[in-house]
């Protein structure tokens, strides 16, 4: 026969469901005395075993226990709902006398806003945009462009191979290594694409070299390409000659100066008048009152041949261009490395 102190429990009871702080603990103290092998329960199961005046006593004591109990639960719950109701509403209350705090928006990079710039006036002279990989090989690189080993292009100091743990599938494409020029586009795309067509490709290129106010080991530059049965350094003119004078929002004045690049013949770069000192000379251009913003040039008959096409049917200009380089025209910047800083004082300016 089990025997209870029901004052202990009692008393227990009264202080658990007291010292009880939200809704969850207090339902654990219900479950502990109410639930199928709660202290009540167990009370009341053993009820089947006595005889009748003691279980009509203990029943009786047991009731009064059971009522004690669930009116305290009871009284509790409504302390903490109460409780609970106020917390919401202070948390949820507004005043409406306070001004409204202005969310600060987002807004674009200044080389995002460059590259929608540029590409807009492209795509409105009929110029379609192409991408390619920022991992490329050598072929693409460097032999398809007309470019041997032997050029300095290919020194591991300006270019950044990658560790080869998956090999190519072609043997002739050589090691991988992150792009130092978007070139490679060119060939990618004359090799599945018929003439005529004009692209531009816009892309990160990554250089191994000091870094400085002028150079970074990692930018952007966007490639043209133009190929078509007669296509002439006129054409180009015409086209470069718009596309400044749009991204400028002015007349500009440019020029081409002989040069040299292993993927075009003959080669040029292609110069404007200081858009700081309009040609008086200043820190910017150097004292020559022009600077230098692309080198391009008509595409040399050897990428035609490595692309598959026949150079003698087909004619074409290719230009490079920096995109932090037009940039820093644009705004006036005077250190490249102000755009990958991270630094909101000077993002926030665009």
């Amino acid at each position: 026969m089990m025997k209870f102190d029901f004052e202990k429990i009692k008393k227990e009871g009264k202080e658990k469901i007291k010292k009880a702080k939200n809704l969850e603990q207090l339902k654990e103290i219900f479950d502990f005395y109410f639930g199928k092998e709660g202290k009540i329960s167990l009370i009341f199961k053993s009820l089947k075993e006595m005889g009748g005046k003691e279980k009509k006593k203990i029943g009786q004591i047991a009731n009064e226990l059971k009522n004690f109990l669930k009116r305290e639960i009871e009284k509790k719950e409504n302390e903490l709902k109460e409780k609970l109701k106020k917390e919401i509403e202070e948390r949820e209350w507004l005043d409406i006398s306070l001004p409204g705090k202005k969310p600060e928006l987002g807004h674009l990079h200044p080389l995002t806003l460059i590259t929608r710039k540029i590409v807009s006036i492209f795509q409105s002279m009929g110029f379609s945009v192409v991408e390619g990989p920022e991992i490329e090989n050598e072929w693409y690189n460097f032999d398809a462009l007309n470019i041997p080993k032997e050029h300095p292009a290919r020194d591991l100091w300006d270019t950044l191979y990658l560790k080869n743990n998956f090999k190519s599938e072609n043997k002739k494409n050589g090691k991988f290594l992150l792009r130092t020029h978007t070139s490679p586009v060119q060939i990618r795309y004359l090799e599945k694409h018929q003439p005529p067509f004009k692209i531009i490709a816009p892309g990160r290129v990554f250089r191994h070299e000091a870094t400085d106010s002028k150079h970074e080991i990692n930018f952007h530059q966007i490639e043209g390409l133009m190929v078509a049965e007669k296509v002439s350094v006129p054409h180009f003119k015409a086209i470069i000659s718009h596309f400044l004078n749009e991204f400028f929002q002015k007349k500009v004045k440019m020029r081409l100066r002989p040069s040299f690049f292993p993927f075009t013949e003959p080669s040029f770069e292609i110069d404007i008048l200081c858009v700081i000192c309009q040609g008086k000379g200043c820190s910017t251009c150097l004292g020559s009152g022009y600077l230098e913003i692309m080198g391009a040039g008509m595409v040399h008959p050897n990428v035609f041949k490595n692309s598959g096409l026949n150079p003698k049917f087909w004619k074409g200009f290719a230009f490079g261009l920096g995109l932090e380089r037009m940039a820093m025209l644009k705004y006036k910047i005077d250190d490249i490395r102000l755009f990958f800083s991270g630094d909101l004082r000077f993002l926030k300016q665009f």
